[in-house]
């Protein structure tokens, strides 16, 4: 009788588990990493975590901008086309700002292609995947002139301090995507924007209704994709000082995909941003393992994209069973 009686409530904390997505997605990335790391003796080691965790920088903070979008229901196909604008400007604008200036322009220009798109999404009812297409086109044409079709390579030196410097130890784009993760977990989850903008992908007439500012919160994920868009390209530049117009190239369908495998739902309204670093990390992961396992770049495409529908399928599969 006590046996039972003292098992109830592990059964009842472990069905509470299974049932939470973030931790049948841990699970996965656990399981994973496992089996990357008996397919490579190099997986696990100490400068390959650090490498996994420097891959995940650029791809993590456009997959969160991607986060607060899919969660409204909407989608955002410009975000790497906006990071290579933003990243030939700010190529640009360090010839003749300070460093600080002229990341900051970029990051303006950034948040403002995105008021471009969520106004013409939000306000005039136009489909995001059409108005998003067009800006990715735009943007990518825009790259090549701004750039006259070639790479900017006089960036400053001094722009390798935000990749290449530490603070205890971690590299600073690595604290620098955690911190961000960290703030957009709490604007999610404890304040009226966060909850307003998943009540807007649960139900935007609804939300309407009980008097939230559905078409402010509807804007402003793709105002924040733009400007993180922006933002995550900085770091690529500043590892690579060049800025080069074919940058970003493809960088939407990494962030949708992590967004998604983390457990996003395309039609709004479920997710979380603990579930797109899983996402996150469960990409780079696959890449990198491919990479120590000497895959070849011309069929990693498959594996990845073969690994992501299993994935999914197998995630859905379980979701039915135990309720969500």
């Amino acid at each position: 009788m006590t046996d039972s009686t003292t098992s109830e409530p592990v059964r009842n904390r472990f069905a509470w588990l299974t049932r939470r997505l973030e931790f049948r997605m841990i699970g996965l990335a656990i399981l994973l990493a496992v089996c990357l790391s008996l397919l490579s003796p190099y997986f696990l080691t100490r400068s390959n975590i650090f490498n996994i965790l420097d891959q995940s920088v650029v791809v993590g903070i456009v997959s969160v901008g991607m986060t607060f979008v899919i969660l409204t229901g909407g989608i955002d196909l410009s975000v790497g086309s906006v990071a290579g604008v933003t990243g030939i400007i700010l190529g640009l604008a360090v010839q003749n700002y300070p460093v600080p200036v002229a990341i900051l322009l970029a990051v303006l220009c950034g948040g403002g292609i995105g008021l471009v798109s969520g106004i013409l999404i939000a306000y005039f009812g136009l489909a995001a995947f059409v108005v998003t297409l067009g800006v990715m086109a735009i943007g990518r044409s825009l790259a090549y002139i701004l750039s006259g079709q070639t790479a900017i390579a006089s960036i400053p030196d001094s722009m390798q301090s935000i990749v290449y410097t530490d603070v205890l130890g971690i590299p600073t784009n690595v604290l620098f995507l955690a911190v961000l993760y960290i703030l957009a977990w709490a604007y999610l989850t404890y304040t009226k924007g966060g909850r307003t903008i998943y009540a807007i992908g649960s139900n935007k007439e609804a939300a309407r209704a009980a008097g939230l500012s559905v078409l402010f919160y509807s804007v402003l994920p793709y105002v924040i994709s733009g400007a993180l868009s922006a933002v995550a390209i900085t770091f690529s530049i500043a590892q690579l000082l060049s800025a080069d117009p074919l940058m970003g190239n493809a960088m939407e369908l990494d962030a949708i995909a992590a967004v998604v495998i983390g457990g996003a739902s395309l039609f709004g309204g479920r997710g979380s941003i603990i579930g797109t670093l899983i996402g996150v990390l469960i990409m780079v992961m696959i890449r990198n393992g491919l990479n120590l396992m000497g895959v070849s770049p011309f069929w990693q495409g498959s594996a990845i994209g073969t690994i992501i529908i299993v994935a999914l399928l197998f995630e859905r599969l379980i979701g039915q069973r135990v309720g969500r």
